[in-house]
């Protein structure tokens, strides 16, 4: 110890030049472990592991690390050597005080930069809408405030107000604010998407005539490709305040992708209402794309001034399937038609004939009428059964839910329990 303290004092008589000289010394010294000791061995251990953003920093963090070995030795170099100057040290102390924070401020901010976005992604629900840029936008937040408290306790170790110079610059804040209005609301909204979920990336949407899928939900916009592969850019301002029809999410139990499609057609007056929804039926059942729950349906939709409109509805697992269902569907109604003989009539005033070129017989043609009507009778009357038989279980339960006061009641009678109204209603 006494050693120690001679070599100590024998330091300290030594001239400022040869002071210099052993604190450089020292501070390359300081370097060279710094990155022997520290930089090296932490490089190999972010070379092992998978993610991605630890290798990231590890080369900002490093140079952060040196930079403050440099301050931290510089500072002390200068306590060595000007210790007896007080006042020097005292006008310098602040500054290398703010110089710590900001070193400590930019190593927070790089971390936030490269681990933010990581732990985002990696929490994040993939069946939810994702806002695209969403986490460099959180990032961005995170060091700001992060950046504001850094450069405040910086300049109070300055004895400079920070809340002072801010408030000379609120009226050009103000104008700043009032020309990105527009810019802000598109963002909030973006999130408010991703909150409320009224649909995600990959539905079809429609919003204000536009009929596409949700491409990407990004910071400022979304967007939306339609069916002619049109990109249509929709600012979220617009999104949130218009009513926004979602294709993906019919069917009464919310299953994605699966939409009904609907056929429209019309038929001459002269043709059986039974006969020509027996046929629809048959066609929408024999398509390979149309599920069996819901079952197809077949309305008569309205009476025209030159047909009978009949509407033939049938569900597809998958909304992209759409353009492939009538395409199959118009093609199977043509051809059976044809063989039906049931005719599709022209809106002109021309004669024409009651029946199309190579269509069956008028006999074999009224014997086909004949079997559907009765097939369409059969399936009424089915109808009705079920309604009649859901009739009466919903009556039958109606009468349960009276039943137990009244059983309660016959068997405190027969127990002798029970020998006037007084105790009936005490029971």
């Amino acid at each position: 110890m006494v050693n120690i303290s001679e070599y100590i004092t024998d330091l300290d008589a030594l001239n400022n030049w040869a002071k210099m000289g052993i604190s450089f010394a020292l501070l390359l010294l300081a370097l060279v472990l710094s990155r022997y000791v520290i930089v090296r061995p932490w490089l190999r251990i972010v070379i092992l592991t998978k993610p991605v953003w630890d290798d990231q920093m590890h080369g900002p963090i490093s140079n952060r690390l040196y930079a403050f070995v440099i301050i931290g030795a510089l500072n002390t170099s200068l306590n060595w050597i000007y210790e007896q100057d007080g006042d020097l040290m005292t006008l310098l102390t602040p500054f290398f005080s703010a110089a710590y924070i900001i070193l400590a401020t930019t190593i927070t901010s790089v971390s936030l930069c490269h681990m933010v976005p990581a732990f985002m992604d990696k929490y994040a629900d993939t069946s939810t809408v994702k806002v695209s840029g969403s986490n460099p936008l959180i990032s961005f937040l995170l060091r700001a405030v992060v950046w504001f408290a850094g450069v405040y306790l910086a300049l109070s170790e300055l004895n400079i107000e920070l809340v002072g110079l801010m408030a000379s610059l609120a009226v050009f804040s103000l104008i700043i604010g009032l020309a990105i209005q527009q810019t802000l609301g598109n963002i909030v909204n973006s999130f408010m998407l991703a909150l409320d979920q009224p649909f995600e990336v990959g539905d079809r949407i429609e919003v204000d005539g536009t009929l596409g899928s949700v491409v990407s939900v990004g910071i400022l916009s979304t967007k939306v490709l339609t069916r002619e592969e049109k990109l249509v850019v929709i600012p979220n301002n617009t999104l949130v305040q218009s009513t926004v029809i979602n294709h993906a999410r019919g069917g009464g139990d919310g299953v994605a992708r699966r939409i009904s499609v609907v056929i429209e057609i019309g038929v001459d007056y002269l043709e059986e209402i039974d006969h020509v929804k027996f046929v629809l039926l048959n066609i929408a059942r024999d398509c390979p794309y149309i599920i069996e729950s819901p079952e197809p349906r077949v309305i008569l939709a309205e009476l025209g001034d030159f047909a009978k409109k009949f509407k033939l509805y049938g569900w597809i697992e998958d909304y992209n399937e759409e353009l492939d269902v009538r395409d199959c569907l118009l093609k199977a109604i043509d051809e059976k038609f044809n063989e039906e003989g049931i005719m599709i009539p022209y809106p002109t005033v021309v004669e024409l004939p009651l029946k199309p070129d190579g269509s069956i017989s008028k006999d074999s043609k009224t014997a086909r009428q004949h079997v559907a009507k009765i097939q369409m009778t059969k399936r009424g009357e089915k109808l009705r059964e079920e309604r009649k038989k859901a009739k009466e279980e919903f009556e039958e339960i109606q009468e349960q839910l009276k039943a137990p006061d009244t059983d309660k009641e016959k068997a405190v009678l027969k127990d002798g329990a029970v020998t006037s109204d007084s105790d009936l209603l005490r029971d």
